[in-house]
């Protein structure tokens, strides 16, 4: 496939695009592809139980993590939430609980306070859109790009988003870190040299 002269002007007419695409699903179908998507995340990653698990406070109709997590803290796990420290650089991850103290963050997300700064073993991430070869298009920030690149080891990668985020590529860059796997209303997705290979 022909990469466009200008990626990042293609990408951003895509992430427009699909960003759409997503706010336009009924809030009804969310919330059922959401609990069949919470169910594939504890029932397919049972080594989840008891790791250190960073996640995000879903915006902009993204798939939310939030029931998975708390399942997870019942079993064990932790729980950790992004923080942008400061522009252009990896994001900082400090552990959330129900009904910890935060303040509005970047996008007014909320963000725990004076908690405790924890390395995630394992990561959900939300794509604007994901690619056949698990490349995920994001918000354009490269943020959880560079976090990926400063962990060591690398947590495991899960991308959950909805089907229609699915496009052939993302005309991946030098910088762009894969996912391991990537979890849809569809099924989970696991990322192998010759791309997307359906679970189950």
């Amino acid at each position: 496939m022909t990469q466009p002269p200008d990626v990042a002007a293609w990408r951003a007419a895509e992430r427009k695009r699909l960003l759409e695409l997503r706010a336009a699903i009924p809030l009804e179908q969310r919330r059922e592809d959401d609990a069949r998507m919470t169910q594939l995340l504890l029932d397919g990653f049972p080594q989840l139980r008891g790791m250190i698990v960073g996640f995000y406070w879903p915006m902009k109709g993204e798939f939310d993590p939030r029931v998975a997590v708390l399942r997870l803290r019942e079993q064990g796990g932790r729980a950790a939430l992004p923080i942008v420290v400061q522009k252009a650089a990896p994001l900082q991850y400090r552990e959330w609980w129900p009904g910890v103290a935060t303040t509005p963050g970047v996008f007014n997300l909320p963000v725990p306070v004076d908690t405790p700064v924890l390395v995630p073993q394992a990561v959900f991430m939300p794509p604007v859109g994901f690619d056949a070869r698990g490349y995920r298009l994001g918000y354009g920030g490269g943020y959880f790009d560079r976090t990926l690149a400063s962990f060591s080891p690398q947590p495991l990668k899960i991308g959950v988003g909805r089907e229609m985020n699915r496009i052939a590529t993302i005309y991946p860059q030098a910088f762009d870190v894969p996912m391991d796997f990537v979890v849809t209303e569809a099924g989970i997705h696991e990322v192998t040299p010759a791309g997307l290979r359906r679970l189950g």
